[in-house]
């Protein structure tokens, strides 16, 4: 449980002063109360990048009504329902990036006087339970806002203090600043922003946005934080942002990509389905590969297949976009030790039962043109099935096992589980550089 010791401020102009200010004042109110002692955590700083467009596009356009708060709930969901079936889009109560193209084409069109929402804006008013849980020392909330006018930048500050077990009357609290202003305006105060951190601490970003290497508040937060956390099910458009964190992960940034936590099922039964040893010399003989994601977000089907070629040191070839029903993609590989090319199939599959996660696997078929190969496996998930890819046909016996989701895939539950690995992941980077080879072919095409 988390609960707040001290009022929010009303919004002022930012200062450093005037923050730095506002906070010895609650730690004085602390000190003079006497009936508990309190203290700041020494664990890490995290800055969290919240814009939560979806949210106030649908706000401003009248589909929502509730609190902008970044949790897509049912009346976010419904919200969305409601765009997609005023604008004659296919209803399925996600942002996918027709959706969210329409939404921003309806909200410029709108006069400027109706670009607002009264909604009752509450990013940054509560600690996420999840962080909460690792007894952060300062978080601060970036806010950017629709205003067509750039007023400036307001600051927030509050304390929030978990109760503690077995400590007494000890309250060891997290400091939390929330800071609001339009895009231009935050960008102007990414200096005061990294002075903000506590410097002899890690330092984490959790940037909730697709990562923008030309933006002057992201390169800020890149250069003071020791991990940028990404979730790339976020983007409509998968291979350009996936190109954009490999430019990060090149440059040196150390990055994680909470998306590519999702995989690990998928990738620890693949791995168990070869460990007995008459499948072994089955993967040399491996050259069809077929890989069911849900349609809306391929870049865990690319991250998968990335961590796979560089398990098997198989080298890209060719990668073409065919579409179709499916939005197929195609990727022709090359395996080293006996040049055997692998076909690469993903399939973007409509699902009836949408979940948490937007792109997430739900089928992987792997076999050989060599029906005397020991090697065709079908793994597929729990609510997805394997009538698909049982489907497939072939004269092989197959490996058919059923992919138990990992039973935390929200972002904030796997942000917990980052904050306590935050070194660098060489399995992500490798993968990483695979799939980028992959997706650098269909530029070159």
């Amino acid at each position: 449980m988390v609960t707040s010791l001290v009022t929010l401020q009303k919004p002022k102009d930012i200062s450093v002063d005037d923050i730095e200010a506002e906070l010895r004042e609650i730690w004085r109110s602390y000190a003079s109360d006497g009936s508990s002692v309190a203290t700041r955590a020494t664990t890490f700083s995290v800055i969290i990048y919240e814009p939560e467009e979806i949210q106030q596009l649908l706000a401003a356009l009248g589909f929502y009504k509730n609190p902008i708060d970044g949790q897509h709930g049912p009346a976010t969901r419904s919200a969305i329902s409601k765009a997609q079936q005023t604008y004659d889009l296919p209803i399925t109560s996600r942002v996918d990036q027709g959706t969210l193209k329409r939404l921003r084409a309806e909200f410029k069109a709108l006069p400027p006087e109706k670009r607002h929402f009264d909604n009752a804006d509450l990013r940054g008013f509560s600690l996420n339970e999840a962080l909460a849980a690792q007894n952060p020392c300062r978080v601060i909330t970036l806010c950017p806002t629709f205003d067509d006018e750039d007023t400036g930048v307001t600051a927030q500050v509050s304390a929030y203090c978990p109760v503690q077990k077995s400590s007494g009357s000890r309250l060891v609290c997290c400091e939390y600043i929330t800071l609001r202003g339009t895009k231009q305006a935050l960008d102007r105060v990414d200096n005061l922003v990294k002075s903000l951190v506590i410097s002899d601490l890690p330092k984490f970003v959790w940037w909730k946005a697709t990562p923008n290497p030309e933006q002057l508040l992201f390169q800020s937060m890149s250069e003071v934080s020791n991990c940028i956390i990404l979730d790339s099910s976020y983007y409509g458009d998968a291979e350009s942002e996936l190109l954009k964190i490999h430019q990060l992960v090149a440059s040196g940034v150390k990055v994680a990509d909470l998306n590519w936590y999702r995989l690990a099922p998928w990738q620890e039964l693949s791995a168990a389905s070869f460990d007995p040893p008459e499948r072994r010399m089955a993967l040399l003989e491996m050259d069809q590969i077929g890989v069911d994601y849900e349609k809306g977000n391929a870049a865990q089907a690319l991250l998968y297949l990335g961590w796979l070629a560089s398990r098997l040191n198989w080298q890209p070839e060719d990668y073409t976009l065919e579409g179709g029903d499916y939005d197929l993609r195609r990727v022709n590989l090359k395996g080293n030790k006996h040049g055997r090319n692998i076909d690469v199939e993903l399939a973007a599959i409509p699902v009836a039962d949408a979940g948490e996660v937007l792109g997430d696997l739900t089928g992987l078929r792997m076999s050989s043109t060599n029906l005397e190969a020991n090697c065709c496996t079908i793994l597929c998930s729990e609510t997805a099935g394997c009538m698909r890819m049982e489907s497939g046909g072939g004269a092989q016996a197959c490996y058919i096992q059923e992919v138990t989701a990992i039973s935390d895939q929200r972002s904030d539950l796997l942000l917990e589980q980052q904050l306590q690995r935050w070194g660098e992941d060489v399995l992500f980077e490798e993968s990483l550089e695979v799939t980028a080879q992959i997706l650098k072919l269909l530029d070159a095409a």
